[in-house]
Protein backbone atom coordinates (compact mmCIF):
# COMPACT_ATOMS: atom_id res chain seq x y z
CA UNK A 1 0.00 0.00 0.00
CA UNK A 2 2.70 2.37 0.77
CA UNK A 3 4.70 1.86 -2.34
CA UNK A 4 0.90 2.38 -4.51
CA UNK A 5 0.39 5.44 -2.40
CA UNK A 6 4.34 6.66 -3.75
CA UNK A 7 3.39 6.27 -6.90
CA UNK A 8 0.05 7.74 -7.31
CA UNK A 9 0.05 10.75 -4.73
CA UNK A 10 3.35 11.88 -3.76
CA UNK A 11 3.59 15.26 -4.54
CA UNK A 12 0.04 16.44 -5.48
CA UNK A 13 -1.15 19.45 -3.98
CA UNK A 14 -4.63 18.85 -2.38
CA UNK A 15 -7.81 20.89 -3.16
CA UNK A 16 -10.73 19.40 -0.99
CA UNK A 17 -10.96 17.15 1.74
CA UNK A 18 -14.60 16.02 2.51
CA UNK A 19 -15.18 13.92 5.79
CA UNK A 20 -18.31 11.70 5.83
CA UNK A 21 -17.77 9.85 8.86
CA UNK A 22 -16.42 11.62 12.18
CA UNK A 23 -14.89 8.64 13.95
CA UNK A 24 -12.80 8.44 10.79
CA UNK A 25 -11.03 11.75 12.18
CA UNK A 26 -11.38 11.41 15.66
CA UNK A 27 -7.31 11.01 16.15
CA UNK A 28 -7.51 14.49 14.96
CA UNK A 29 -9.08 16.70 17.97
CA UNK A 30 -9.90 19.93 16.50
CA UNK A 31 -12.75 17.86 14.32
CA UNK A 32 -13.52 17.26 10.78
CA UNK A 33 -13.40 20.73 9.65
CA UNK A 34 -9.86 21.82 10.99
CA UNK A 35 -8.20 18.62 9.49
CA UNK A 36 -9.78 20.03 6.27
CA UNK A 37 -8.85 23.47 6.56
CA UNK A 38 -5.54 22.65 7.62
CA UNK A 39 -4.99 20.16 4.18
CA UNK A 40 -5.85 22.36 1.78
CA UNK A 41 -3.45 24.00 0.38
CA UNK A 42 -0.43 21.41 0.95
CA UNK A 43 1.43 18.91 -0.78
CA UNK A 44 1.75 15.08 0.26
CA UNK A 45 5.51 14.96 0.04
CA UNK A 46 5.74 11.59 0.15
CA UNK A 47 4.32 8.25 1.32
CA UNK A 48 6.20 6.54 4.61
CA UNK A 49 5.72 3.61 6.56
CA UNK A 50 6.66 2.59 10.12
CA UNK A 51 4.95 -0.84 11.23
CA UNK A 52 0.83 -0.79 10.41
CA UNK A 53 1.85 3.48 10.84
CA UNK A 54 1.67 5.62 7.08
CA UNK A 55 2.00 8.81 7.01
CA UNK A 56 2.32 11.56 4.38
CA UNK A 57 5.15 14.75 5.52
CA UNK A 58 3.41 17.88 4.05
CA UNK A 59 5.19 20.31 2.36
CA UNK A 60 5.40 23.01 5.36
CA UNK A 61 7.87 20.83 6.69
CA UNK A 62 6.48 20.79 9.99
CA UNK A 63 2.96 18.27 9.94
CA UNK A 64 2.22 14.87 8.67
CA UNK A 65 -0.90 13.16 8.07
CA UNK A 66 -0.84 9.94 9.68
CA UNK A 67 -3.02 7.12 8.88
CA UNK A 68 -3.94 3.91 10.75
CA UNK A 69 -6.03 1.08 8.97
CA UNK A 70 -7.35 -0.57 11.72
CA UNK A 71 -8.65 -3.78 11.22
CA UNK A 72 -10.87 -2.77 7.80
CA UNK A 73 -9.47 0.41 6.86
CA UNK A 74 -8.37 0.78 2.73
CA UNK A 75 -6.69 3.88 1.27
CA UNK A 76 -7.39 3.34 -2.45
CA UNK A 77 -7.01 5.37 -5.07
CA UNK A 78 -9.48 6.38 -7.38
CA UNK A 79 -11.18 8.04 -10.84
CA UNK A 80 -13.16 10.64 -9.61
CA UNK A 81 -16.09 9.77 -11.32
CA UNK A 82 -15.93 6.13 -9.86
CA UNK A 83 -18.92 5.37 -7.71
CA UNK A 84 -18.22 6.18 -4.11
CA UNK A 85 -17.62 2.71 -1.72
CA UNK A 86 -19.87 1.74 1.01
CA UNK A 87 -18.02 2.63 3.80
CA UNK A 88 -16.29 5.93 2.20
CA UNK A 89 -15.49 7.90 5.47
CA UNK A 90 -13.10 10.64 4.09
CA UNK A 91 -12.79 11.79 -0.05
CA UNK A 92 -9.13 14.04 -0.71
CA UNK A 93 -9.38 15.75 -3.89
CA UNK A 94 -5.90 17.16 -5.44
CA UNK A 95 -5.63 20.48 -7.66
CA UNK A 96 -4.17 18.34 -10.86
CA UNK A 97 -7.71 16.94 -10.66
CA UNK A 98 -6.55 13.63 -11.26
CA UNK A 99 -7.53 10.57 -8.82
CA UNK A 100 -8.34 11.03 -5.46
CA UNK A 101 -7.31 9.39 -2.19
CA UNK A 102 -10.60 7.66 -0.52
CA UNK A 103 -10.12 6.74 3.51
CA UNK A 104 -12.59 3.26 3.42
CA UNK A 105 -13.35 1.56 6.49
CA UNK A 106 -16.13 -1.19 7.33
CA UNK A 107 -15.61 -0.79 11.12
CA UNK A 108 -14.29 2.46 11.62
CA UNK A 109 -11.48 1.55 14.21
CA UNK A 110 -8.60 3.22 11.48
CA UNK A 111 -8.80 7.12 10.97
CA UNK A 112 -6.53 9.79 9.62
CA UNK A 113 -5.22 12.87 11.97
CA UNK A 114 -2.63 15.71 11.28
CA UNK A 115 0.15 15.46 13.62
CA UNK A 116 2.88 17.74 14.32
CA UNK A 117 6.94 15.79 12.98
CA UNK A 118 9.35 14.87 15.95
CA UNK A 119 12.96 13.77 15.75
CA UNK A 120 13.66 10.69 16.65
CA UNK A 121 16.91 9.35 17.93
CA UNK A 122 18.29 9.04 14.46
CA UNK A 123 17.18 12.95 13.82
CA UNK A 124 14.59 11.51 11.34
CA UNK A 125 11.51 13.50 11.29
CA UNK A 126 8.47 11.21 12.39
CA UNK A 127 4.56 11.92 13.41
CA UNK A 128 5.18 12.37 17.42
CA UNK A 129 2.49 9.07 17.73
CA UNK A 130 4.64 6.81 16.75
CA UNK A 131 7.75 8.33 17.41
CA UNK A 132 8.31 5.03 20.37
CA UNK A 133 7.54 2.25 17.98
CA UNK A 134 10.61 0.23 16.92
CA UNK A 135 11.99 0.09 13.30
CA UNK A 136 11.20 -2.66 10.92
CA UNK A 137 13.85 -4.85 9.35
CA UNK A 138 13.86 -2.78 6.27
CA UNK A 139 14.60 0.42 7.95
CA UNK A 140 17.81 1.76 6.91
CA UNK A 141 18.72 2.41 10.72
CA UNK A 142 17.63 -0.82 11.82
CA UNK A 143 20.48 -1.50 13.93
CA UNK A 144 21.41 -5.65 14.44
CA UNK A 145 23.36 -5.34 17.59
CA UNK A 146 20.95 -3.47 19.38
CA UNK A 147 18.12 -5.95 18.26
CA UNK A 148 20.12 -9.09 19.17
CA UNK A 149 21.15 -7.30 22.50
CA UNK A 150 17.36 -6.51 23.51
CA UNK A 151 16.17 -9.85 22.28
CA UNK A 152 18.23 -11.26 25.16
CA UNK A 153 16.93 -8.74 27.41
CA UNK A 154 13.27 -9.72 27.40
CA UNK A 155 13.34 -12.63 28.67
CA UNK A 156 10.10 -14.60 26.87
CA UNK A 157 8.75 -16.29 23.95
CA UNK A 158 10.83 -15.41 21.24
CA UNK A 159 7.33 -15.08 19.45
CA UNK A 160 5.85 -12.73 21.71
CA UNK A 161 9.10 -10.85 21.25
CA UNK A 162 8.94 -10.58 17.23
CA UNK A 163 5.21 -9.33 18.02
CA UNK A 164 6.50 -6.47 20.15
CA UNK A 165 6.27 -3.30 18.21
CA UNK A 166 8.70 -2.10 21.16
CA UNK A 167 11.38 -4.57 20.20
CA UNK A 168 10.99 -4.74 16.28
CA UNK A 169 7.94 -3.36 14.11
CA UNK A 170 6.05 -4.69 10.67
CA UNK A 171 6.14 -8.39 11.89
CA UNK A 172 2.92 -9.56 12.59
CA UNK A 173 0.70 -12.58 13.26
CA UNK A 174 1.16 -14.74 9.99
CA UNK A 175 4.97 -13.71 9.08
CA UNK A 176 5.85 -14.40 12.75
CA UNK A 177 4.83 -17.76 12.03
CA UNK A 178 6.22 -18.41 8.52
CA UNK A 179 9.89 -16.97 9.96
CA UNK A 180 9.74 -18.97 13.06
CA UNK A 181 9.03 -22.57 10.91
CA UNK A 182 11.93 -21.30 8.29
CA UNK A 183 14.27 -21.16 11.35
CA UNK A 184 13.22 -24.38 12.37
CA UNK A 185 12.20 -22.35 16.06
CA UNK A 186 9.55 -23.15 18.54
CA UNK A 187 7.14 -20.18 18.99
CA UNK A 188 8.06 -20.81 23.03
CA UNK A 189 11.98 -20.86 22.67
CA UNK A 190 13.01 -18.62 25.62
CA UNK A 191 14.56 -15.37 24.25
CA UNK A 192 17.48 -15.37 26.37
CA UNK A 193 18.79 -18.59 25.38
CA UNK A 194 18.82 -17.57 21.53
CA UNK A 195 22.51 -17.55 20.69
CA UNK A 196 23.41 -14.64 17.81
CA UNK A 197 23.59 -16.71 14.93
CA UNK A 198 20.07 -18.24 15.56
CA UNK A 199 19.15 -14.56 15.73
CA UNK A 200 20.55 -13.72 12.66
CA UNK A 201 19.22 -16.53 11.46
CA UNK A 202 16.04 -15.43 12.34
CA UNK A 203 16.36 -12.09 11.33
CA UNK A 204 17.18 -13.19 7.78
CA UNK A 205 14.36 -14.82 7.80
CA UNK A 206 11.57 -12.40 8.75
CA UNK A 207 13.74 -9.92 6.56
CA UNK A 208 12.90 -13.02 3.37
CA UNK A 209 9.31 -13.69 4.40
CA UNK A 210 8.32 -10.19 4.71
CA UNK A 211 10.15 -8.89 1.06
CA UNK A 212 8.23 -11.98 -0.88
CA UNK A 213 4.49 -10.73 0.78
CA UNK A 214 5.61 -7.32 -0.35
CA UNK A 215 6.69 -8.13 -3.66
CA UNK A 216 3.14 -10.18 -4.00
CA UNK A 217 0.94 -7.89 -2.16
CA UNK A 218 0.66 -9.15 0.53
CA UNK A 219 -1.39 -12.05 2.60
CA UNK A 220 -4.75 -10.98 1.62
CA UNK A 221 -7.93 -13.58 3.41
CA UNK A 222 -10.56 -11.41 2.48
CA UNK A 223 -11.68 -8.81 0.47
CA UNK A 224 -10.88 -6.03 2.93
CA UNK A 225 -7.22 -6.67 2.50
CA UNK A 226 -6.28 -4.81 -0.64
CA UNK A 227 -3.62 -2.20 -2.78
CA UNK A 228 -4.31 1.42 -3.39
CA UNK A 229 -5.97 0.08 -6.42
CA UNK A 230 -8.15 -2.48 -4.89
CA UNK A 231 -6.03 -5.77 -5.47
CA UNK A 232 -5.79 -8.54 -3.53
CA UNK A 233 -2.30 -10.06 -2.11
CA UNK A 234 -0.99 -13.57 -3.07
CA UNK A 235 1.39 -14.35 -0.68
CA UNK A 236 -1.25 -16.59 1.35
CA UNK A 237 -0.67 -19.19 -1.57
CA UNK A 238 2.69 -19.58 -0.40
CA UNK A 239 2.52 -19.81 3.12
CA UNK A 240 4.17 -22.62 4.21
CA UNK A 241 2.25 -23.36 7.99
CA UNK A 242 -0.25 -20.11 8.88
CA UNK A 243 -3.72 -21.30 8.32
CA UNK A 244 -2.12 -25.02 7.51
CA UNK A 245 -4.00 -27.15 10.18
CA UNK A 246 -3.19 -30.80 9.58
CA UNK A 247 -1.83 -30.31 6.12
CA UNK A 248 1.56 -31.85 5.80
CA UNK A 249 4.99 -29.62 6.75
CA UNK A 250 6.60 -29.25 3.06
CA UNK A 251 10.01 -30.07 4.76
CA UNK A 252 9.32 -32.92 6.08
CA UNK A 253 5.64 -34.10 5.87
CA UNK A 254 4.69 -33.97 9.42
CA UNK A 255 0.90 -32.94 10.06
CA UNK A 256 1.12 -29.40 10.61
CA UNK A 257 -0.52 -28.28 14.34
CA UNK A 258 -2.86 -24.93 15.78
CA UNK A 259 -2.08 -23.77 18.71
CA UNK A 260 -4.10 -21.54 20.68
CA UNK A 261 -1.25 -18.19 21.10
CA UNK A 262 -2.30 -14.97 22.66
CA UNK A 263 -5.75 -14.62 21.55
CA UNK A 264 -5.03 -16.10 18.05
CA UNK A 265 -3.65 -19.07 16.39
CA UNK A 266 0.12 -19.88 15.75
CA UNK A 267 0.46 -22.56 13.62
CA UNK A 268 3.98 -25.16 13.22
CA UNK A 269 5.61 -28.54 12.45
CA UNK A 270 5.72 -30.62 15.62
CA UNK A 271 9.38 -31.88 14.18
CA UNK A 272 11.16 -29.36 12.60
CA UNK A 273 9.82 -26.85 15.62
CA UNK A 274 10.29 -28.75 18.73
CA UNK A 275 8.88 -27.72 22.04
CA UNK A 276 12.42 -26.72 23.52
CA UNK A 277 13.40 -27.80 27.53
CA UNK A 278 12.68 -24.95 28.86
CA UNK A 279 9.84 -23.20 26.95
CA UNK A 280 8.16 -19.37 27.44
CA UNK A 281 4.97 -19.46 26.76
Amino acid sequence: MRRGLDEWVAGRAIDRVDVYHDRAVRRHLMGAGDLAARLRGQTLVAAMRRGKYLWFPLSDGQHALVAHLGMSGQLLVQPADHADELHLRVRIQFRDHGRELRFVDQRTFGGLALEELVRDEYDVAVPASIAHIARDPFDEHFEVEDFIRDLRHRRTGIKRALLDQSLISGVGNIYADESLWRARLHYAKATDSMTRQQTLTLLNHVRDVMREALDQGGTSFDSLYVDVNGRSGYFGRGLNVYGRRDEACPRCGSLITRDAFMNRSSFRCPRCQRIPRSPRW
